[in-house]
């Protein structure tokens, strides 16, 4: 394609969530080395915009704060004269942007219809199996880029890097093999069985792991209750660790087991290998670990998938895309992994 003549102001928006977002840096990346000079601003909601605030290819995050006003957002956005503008949500929100925000919008194809078809009738439509992170390239038509095969990024700041080192010396852990455990997850039949995660931990305990567990606010009592049931030293920073203090403990541990939720992908995109949980969700949707080291444990279950983003129950009532993995498997592949 031809040089362009001024360097690229390039919008992207991606208001959530965890994974989603860091899912899109592969592509900030991409335009970063394509076109050095580009000024890339990135729009996400406040709560996520520590996932991208430290990255070399952005120049500046507008974070939509909660309950924010997308009007206002808008107004801001329109005094910066975009050349690129990309939508990588998809939302009726992120439409209401792009009719406040004039100009030439460009997307990516969620694959919505054969997600679909694949949940109800277990058959796969899908054209190709392109994981979301190469979707996201389908915006920047026109900007001469390509994936180059790496993973994700996830960069986190000098602060964060030294809060983690504090907090593991101060655990009495900081030099000792770390395993990350990360049980929490938005919905139900997402998240791997209680006693499950308890017999891991005994087990990744007597193996000479010391451990850490993550999560958000509202994971912090269900990594409280592991620790006491399992009855071994473990560190628990969930509710106590934002975002890139998460990303730099993840930076210092060796392994990382994490159900399909946005701390596997922080994980692989800090280079931190990762054991992943897979159950109601499949491959074809896009989002298992991308480009970076990693197993992954799943179930050939007639069932699966069920659902696209997991749901309160198992709709058959048995769960057993995830209780039939079983803790002595999810050790063995730490271990294997790790080696």
């Amino acid at each position: 394609m031809p040089e362009l003549i001024t360097p690229p102001r390039i919008l992207v928006v991606r208001f959530s969530s965890i994974g989603d977002v860091v899912l899109t840096t592969p592509l900030l990346r991409a335009l970063k080395a394509r076109h050095p000079d580009a000024e890339i601003t990135y729009v996400t909601k406040t709560e996520m915009a520590p996932l991208v605030s430290d990255h070399p290819a952005v120049g500046r995050v507008i974070e939509l704060e909660r309950g924010g006003s997308l009007p206002a957002l808008a107004t801001q956005l329109r005094r910066l004269h975009f050349t690129h503008r990309m939508d990588l949500h998809g939302t009726l929100r992120a439409a209401l942007l792009r009719f406040l925000v004039p100009g030439t919008w460009s997307g990516f194809d969620h694959r919505r219809r054969e997600r679909r078809i694949l949940i109800a009738t277990k058959r796969d439509s899908y054209p190709e199996h392109r994981p979301i992170a190469e979707r996201y390239f389908q915006a920047a038509a026109g900007l001469d880029v390509k994936p180059d095969g790496k993973p994700a990024e996830f960069f986190v700041s000098a602060t964060a890097q030294q809060t983690a080192a504090t907090w593991l010396d101060q655990a009495g852990i900081d030099g000792k093999r770390l395993a990350v455990l990360a049980p929490g997850a938005a919905h139900f039949t997402k998240r791997w069985p209680l006693e499950y995660w308890v017999t891991l931990a005994q087990r990744l305990h007597a193996d000479g792991w010391a451990l850490a567990l993550v999560g958000g606010d509202g994971d912090r009592v269900l990594c409280q209750s592991i620790v006491a049931r399992a009855d071994v030293p473990a560190a628990v920073a969930a509710g106590r660790f934002g975002l890139q203090d998460t990303g730099a403990l993840l930076r210092r541990s060796q392994v990382a087991v994490s159900g399909d939720t946005g701390v596997m992908h922080m994980a692989t995109a800090s280079g931190t290998p990762v054991v992943a949980l897979m159950g109601p969700t499949v491959f074809q949707f896009g989002f298992f670990p991308y480009q970076a080291r990693s197993t992954v444990l799943e179930r050939p279950l007639d069932c699966r998938p069920c659902t696209a983003h997991g749901g309160p129950a198992c709709p058959l009532g048995h769960h057993h895309c995830l209780r039939q993995i079983d803790a002595d498997t999810a050790a063995a592949a730490v271990e294997q992994l790790s080696a």
